[in-house]
């Protein structure tokens, strides 16, 4: 453990598997308390126990990001159980992919609400219990804010309105002491991208990225640590490209 977040109380919204579960364990192995919020309980359970495993400190929260009071209850039980809190990441998402003219309601709703709704529940949280000490809040943005992308317009959606509100927050929160800005992956091969990526896509992803390669989900949660580190404290309203050039590529 490296310690620089020894002492932080640290929220990770779909803090179960992908990007989420390894910011848990990266946030936990720096010496952060971190409470995981996931809506599988087993999901949860199995980050907290590789924290535990390598001797980090967490508690499972199970429930889901886009209710506003089961979000309130888990940064609740965060403070009660290590202390007020002092930083939440955003990451929970629900995904599909598809074209404008198949996008249906039901589809829209679940996907403002977990992707949305549930970074305005997690700021909320995050001043209901949190004391007079500076707090950072990491957003989970994506290059499709910036670029356009076939068959992802609730995504883009989604996620531009995430680096929207991490711009705006940043200012509406600066003289409180929080800190907000956004981490933006590229392509990350997490379970849940598997689950609407092909090998093709990830293929066609890897030959447009200057790097020549895919990221890891380790490199993300290592970029949301540094936002929430000591080392970032003057920084606030950043979008942060953690996607090895794939945003700056001319097709």
């Amino acid at each position: 453990m490296t310690g620089d977040l020894q002492g932080q109380v640290v929220l990770v919204t779909g803090g179960g598997r992908g990007i989420g579960a390894a910011t848990a364990l990266t946030l936990a192995a720096r010496g952060a308390a971190v409470g995981v919020l996931d809506i599988s309980e087993d999901l949860a359970a199995s980050s907290v126990r590789s924290i535990e495993d390598a001797g980090g400190k967490a508690i499972a929260v199970v429930a889901d990001a886009a209710d506003r009071k089961a979000v309130f209850d888990a940064a609740a039980t965060l403070h009660s159980t290590f202390g007020p809190v002092t930083a939440v990441v955003n990451d929970a998402i629900w995904i599909r992919y598809e074209p404008i003219d198949q996008v249906a309601d039901e589809t829209l709703d679940r996907m403002l609400a977990v992707g949305v709704k549930s970074a305005f529940w997690g700021v909320q949280a995050l001043l209901a219990h949190r004391e007079e000490q500076p707090a950072a809040v990491v957003n989970l943005a994506s290059p499709v804010a910036d670029l356009g992308t076939a068959n992802t317009a609730s995504y883009t959606a989604v996620k531009g309105a995430i680096a929207a509100l991490t711009r705006q927050l940043a200012v509406e929160l600066g003289p409180k002491g929080i800190r907000v800005n956004a981490v933006t992956p590229g392509a990350v091969p997490t379970p849940g991208a598997r689950a609407i990526v092909d090998e093709a896509g990830y293929a066609k992803r890897r030959a447009q990225t200057p790097l020549g390669r895919l990221g890891d989900e380790e490199e993300i949660a290592a970029a949301i640590a540094f936002l929430i580190s000591g080392g970032a404290s003057f920084i606030t309203g950043e979008i942060l490209h953690v996607d090895g050039g794939i945003s700056i590529k001319s097709m």
